[in-house]
């Protein structure tokens, strides 16, 4: 009779543990632990997302999201961390554009961009700003390619650095205006913004988030949006497509898994940041930030980073930059 106990207790233990696995790759048991959430820097707009669904997030699980702030290698250190991660769902990577430039610009990287992560939702992306001196005498992006047409080579633009996104979206906006101008890196967004300020360069297309402030004083002028739509920030400055049906902006905010979490995980997480997202209170302070949020599946988010990746390797052949 022992006998016959012991082997009915192993026979269950077995069921068990044969059931886990297959249980939580449902993702009704998810998380069973705290939830690691790798950043950018603090203060980045990476980070401010990753700020604002936290807490919330932490409620619906009823387990904690910690926030892990990571800086250097353009975002490629923390994306390494989290390729190597346990593929269960309790580490995830909250990535801008810069993934995806990453990919195409670095050719030895520590992981693949495509098969080391899984998708689990688009976040959204930042509305960015065509933006020039008011000394500068141009009211509309009409004017202004007229103006830089008329100086071919003697029309400079400032950017974060080179191969940053707000390098890559200017590049963009000149090949579809026809205009040649010439680039010059700095250090960051403020840096950037402070050159066209002060006349040194005569324009940038960078996030609204940093601008906005200089726009509303007067000191800066916004001549379009990046948005398909209008901003409510700037109600009265038209679309950049308006003038340039050819423009296309690239590159968003997301959330990114190790390969091979189950896909039932990754769909609980992107439920849950869409049901965040339809909060008026965080859809306000998103919005107030120039953020247009753009919650997708797992299955839409793949597809998104591979067309993500198949654009900016396009854009960079056209700029001409070397990959390291």
């Amino acid at each position: 009779m022992r006998f016959a106990g012991f082997g009915i207790l192993v026979a269950a233990g077995i069921l068990v543990a044969a059931a886990y696995p297959a249980h939580a790759q449902t993702g009704q048991n998810y998380p069973v632990r705290p939830v690691r959430l790798v950043s950018g820097v603090a203060g980045s707009p990476s980070d401010i997302l990753a700020r604002t669904i936290q807490p919330k997030m932490a409620d619906a699980f009823g387990h904690p999201v910690v926030i892990e702030n990571r800086s250097g290698g353009s975002g490629m250190i923390s994306a390494n961390i989290v390729a190597k991660a346990r593929p269960d769902g309790h580490t995830l990577l909250l990535i801008s554009a810069q993934f995806a430039i990453g990919a195409v610009l670095n050719t030895s990287l520590p992981f693949d961009p495509l098969k080391d992560f899984a998708g689990v939702t688009q976040l959204g992306y930042s509305t960015s700003a065509l933006i020039v001196q008011p000394a500068l005498g141009v009211k509309t992006v009409k004017e202004f390619i007229a103006y830089a047409q008329a100086r071919p080579g003697k029309i400079f633009f400032s950017s974060g650095g080179a191969g940053s996104s707000t390098h890559i979206n200017a590049e963009r906006f000149r090949f579809a205006a026809g205009i040649k101008a010439v680039h010059v890196g700095f250090k960051g967004t403020p840096e950037a913004l402070l050159e066209v300020l002060g006349g040194r360069v005569h324009f940038c297309l960078v996030g609204l988030g940093a601008a906005l402030p200089l726009i509303k004083d007067g000191r800066l002028t916004a001549l379009a949006v990046s948005t398909p739509q209008r901003s409510p920030l700037l109600p009265d400055v038209p679309p950049l497509a308006e003038a340039l049906p050819e423009f296309g902006r690239d590159g968003s905010h997301s959330l990114l898994a190790p390969a091979g979490t189950p896909r039932a995980v990754r769909e609980r997480i992107s439920a849950e940041v869409g049901r965040i997202f339809a909060l008026p209170e965080v859809k306000e302070r998103l919005q107030a930030l120039g953020f247009h949020l753009a919650p997708t599946t797992p299955d839409e988010h793949d597809r998104i980073i591979r067309s993500q990746i198949e654009t900016f390797s396009r854009v960079v052949r056209m700029i001409g930059l070397k990959a390291s």
